[in-house]
């Protein structure tokens, strides 16, 4: 299958579901009768009918006791890192005794070769293992983190992106990356905000094929490809108050329409795992949630690869309140349809035991140990098991040239300039002497944000601060104070603030760094306020009575409350976490070597007090009245607007996009027939650009009620200056489509309003029909 285009004129869902890059099937379907198994794309060629491996698998498993059988079904940690919380002793005497099948937070040539060598050399049946690995957004080279590439809107950078993480994973053993985070997040509290795509269906949907691809390529054998894991599944991005590991609560047709189209995306795409997530659904933990595991991913999207779980989730079903006790929690794993335990060893110590009582049938086993050694055959490992731990090729491929620059070029793109009054930027010539002020400054380890992988937080990442002193242009001086902590500890206080005035008044222009550090977002790193963290806020203040120019340059894992800023400073620019090259990038923007292109995937509200927020929420009985804002008893709140700071969609450039009406090719359709929906965009500013042109969909009138807006298709162009440009796209019913009120999917006839335009709170509007 030939790779997603970058530019998606006309490939909204209905043209993408005919070239094959999402499924026509419904998610779900009711009766049964239309819910049967359709097979996800084989983008990886590791779907193929393979004859030899199954005999070769067949023949393997029928050598193989009970416990050899277990002990594949086991994922456990190194002691390099810890990324839960528990450790286990002694992974190594584990391996030696045939009782796990994979090893993750493992990595480099050398020691995996060590550990491979100790299951293929030193066990009775020499199978090897699968060494896994969170590569989330780069190894090495670090990209910006996934909400930042999200903001990209380019399809084709997020695919390269995860390719050439592929390439440097692969190199140093890694045959499997936890990773894309698929789950929809709309609540900012929550800190995984920052590992995902955002809030939206359709963009998360085709992120995740893409990331997919960029992980597997078009063939698992290749020894520079590594196997995608698409997770939470399912919906752990609703977890309540924001607050991770928390208890979700979820109609099924939200599950259906919001939750899991990311994943049938992925798996559509090919993915070869999946992961649980921590939550229940419905009262079911989700690693004992056979609805899900078995039912949905299996029996009705034919799901072919493994499921291993989340860092010892079985574990978790006993607090959960689900399992009496750990024996009863790999039963009921293995019977929803786990493959592989990570780190839990419930499998471990208690699998085998339970198939000799009648709880577990030696069938489900069979079935998880074969699809689990389909993998390591089809990534080439009974041929070599060493084939990935390749010293000269490791040395010959992290951190390469190329893969620098093209991080570099990621980080620029997934820039999102949010405000740039009287066009302070990009900075002028007039400009000699620039002050940067704030904790993230100069902080390398802050630039690669959290799940950072392999990458190098301590000597690497180019600082802001240094990304603008090396692009300065000849006279101009920059220099850095603090200033100001992000530590919670420390709000209140103003040690620094007299040395960041002192330098900001005798500078022509302050660059404000700041935000959360690195840590505060990701797994574990909830906040109940979204506020900069300890004393940014005030020494932002105080920088404003200096009357110099502000420019607020924001790193973060999610959206924050800035509100203050938005109405006091002269520009922002959203830099999210942006990888090893960020202060480049940032500087290419500041500078205006490159023009900012990003839009923003999420949300960003005025104050914590609106979320969860996002831009396609439905309307109410009472909608508040625009012309009467302060109108009783209508949906608002009494002290700040609806309306979001900035919404879904949005993002400036140094040039300005004019967009002329909407024009459609016909007024109805039928069933089965498009609609191709025109705007043409004309760079009328004085600057070359980047526009993302987006179309969104009402349907007015439905079984249930429907969103006020949903985002539908998008093209990401260039466009010279004065230069214009027609875009189409192109509509049918399928991309119309919905849970309906007796639960089938599928589009209703009735009237629908379409906009096209630079967000979603913007653009030029129309009308049309669907008949029967």
């Amino acid at each position: 299958m030939p790779p997603m285009p970058r530019n998606l004129t006309s490939l909204t869902l209905a043209t993408l579901m005919v070239a094959g890059q999402l499924a026509p099937a419904p998610l779900l379907a009711k009766p049964a009768a239309s819910a049967s198994a359709q097979a996800p794309v084989d983008a990886a060629g590791w779907m193929r009918p393979d004859p030899k491996m199954d005999r070769f698998i067949a023949e393997l498993i029928a050598k193989m006791t009970l416990d050899e059988k277990v002990g594949q079904l086991n994922l456990l940690t190194s002691d390099w890192e810890s990324t839960g919380p528990t450790m286990r002793e002694g992974y190594k005497d584990d391996i030696a005794a045939g009782r796990v099948g994979a090893i993750f937070n493992a990595y480099t040539a050398k020691y995996t070769r060590e550990l491979q060598r100790m299951a293929v050399e030193g066990t009775r049946l020499k199978i090897p293992l699968i060494f896994g690995y969170d590569v989330i957004h780069g190894h090495r080279t670090i990209f910006p983190i996934s909400l930042g590439e999200a903001a990209s809107w380019d399809l084709q950078a997020i695919e390269k992106a995860a390719r050439i993480s592929a390439a440097e994973a692969s190199a140093e053993g890694i045959h499997w990356t936890f990773s894309p985070m698929v789950d929809i997040a709309r609540d900012a509290r929550w800190g995984r905000v920052s590992e995902g795509a955002g809030e939206d269906v359709y963009l998360g949907s085709l992120i995740a094929a893409a990331r997919v691809r960029g992980y597997q390529g078009d063939d698992l054998s290749r020894p520079d490809t590594i196997l995608a894991t698409a997770k939470h599944f399912a919906a752990y991005g609703a977890a309540q108050a924001g607050r991770d590991y928390h208890t979700v609560d979820i109609s099924e047709r939200t599950l259906r329409d919001v939750y899991l189209p990311p994943f049938k995306a992925a798996a559509d795409a090919g993915a070869a795992t999946f992961m649980t997530s921590f939550n229940e659904y419905d009262g079911i933990p989700a690693s004992g949630n056979r609805y899900l595991l078995t039912e949905v991913l299996r029996d009705k999207w034919g799901f072919k690869g493994f499921v291993v779980t989340d860092y010892t989730s079985i574990n978790e079903m006993v607090p959960h309140g689900y399992s009496k006790d750990l024996k009863q929690a790999g039963e009921q794993a293995i019977n929803a349809g786990v493959d592989m335990d990570m780190q839990g060893a419930v499998y471990m110590e208690n699998l085998a035991k339970s198939v000799t009582e009648g709880k577990v049938d030696i069938k489900k086993i069979d079935a998880a140990v074969k699809a689990i050694l389909e993998m390591k055959y089809r990534l080439g490992l009974f041929e070599d098991p060493y084939r990935y731990s390749n010293e000269a090729r490791e040395k010959a491929t992290v951190y390469k040239p190329e893969f620098l620059e093209a991080a570099r070029d990621v980080a620029r793109k997934s820039i999102v300039l949010l405000k740039n009054k009287d066009n302070v930027l990009p900075l002028a010539a007039g400009a000699k002497s620039i002050a940067v002020i704030g904790p993230l400054g100069n902080s390398k380890e802050d630039m690669i944000g959290s799940w950072s992988a392999a990458g190098d937080r301590k000597t690497r990442p180019a600082t802001l601060l240094e990304g603008l002193q090396a692009g300065a242009p000849k006279g101009t001086s920059v220099t850095y104070a603090k200033g100001a902590s992000y530590a919670f500890a420390d709000a209140g206080k103003t040690e620094g603030f007299a040395e960041a005035i002192a330098l900001a008044q005798k500078s022509d222009v302050i660059i404000a760094a700041m935000g959360e550090r690195w840590d505060m977002t990701g797994e574990a790193a909830s906040r109940t306020s979204l506020d900069l963290p300890g004393n940014q806020q005030a020494l932002l203040e105080e920088l404003e009575k200096t009357g110099k120019p502000i420019i607020l340059v924001l790193m973060s894992g999610r959206p924050n409350s800035i509100e203050w800023a938005d109405a006091h400073v002269d520009a922002i620019l959203e830099a999210w976490y942006p990888g090893t090259m960020g202060g480049h990038a940032i500087a290419d923007v500041l500078y205006g070597r490159y023009n900012p292109s990003g839009k923003l995937p999420v949300t960003f509200p005025r104050t914590v007090g609106q979320v969860p927020i996002h831009y396609d929420m439905k309307n109410t009985g009472r909608p508040i009245n625009p012309a009467d804002p302060n109108a009783k008893y209508v949906s608002r709140y009494l002290n700040t607007p609806n309306t979001p700071l900035y919404p879904f969609g949005y993002g400036l450039s140094y040039t300005s996009f004019s967009y002329s009406p909407v024009t459609l090719d016909r007024a109805k359709i039928r069933p089965g027939e498009t609609l191709t929906a025109s705007v043409t965009v004309t760079n009328s500013g004085a600057r070359d650009g980047e526009e993302v042109v987006q179309l969104y969909v009402r349907d007015l009138v439905g079984s249930v009620t429907r969103p006020v807006k949903e985002l539908k298709g998008f093209e990401k162009i260039s466009l010279k200056k004065g230069e214009k440009r027609t875009v189409r796209f192109t509509l049918t019913d399928a991309d119309l489509a919905f849970t309906r009120a007796d639960m089938s999917r599928g589009s209703e006839p009735g009237q629908f309003k379409l906009w096209i335009g630079p967000s979603s709170a913007e653009g030029h509007e129309a009308s049309f029909e669907l008949t029967e």
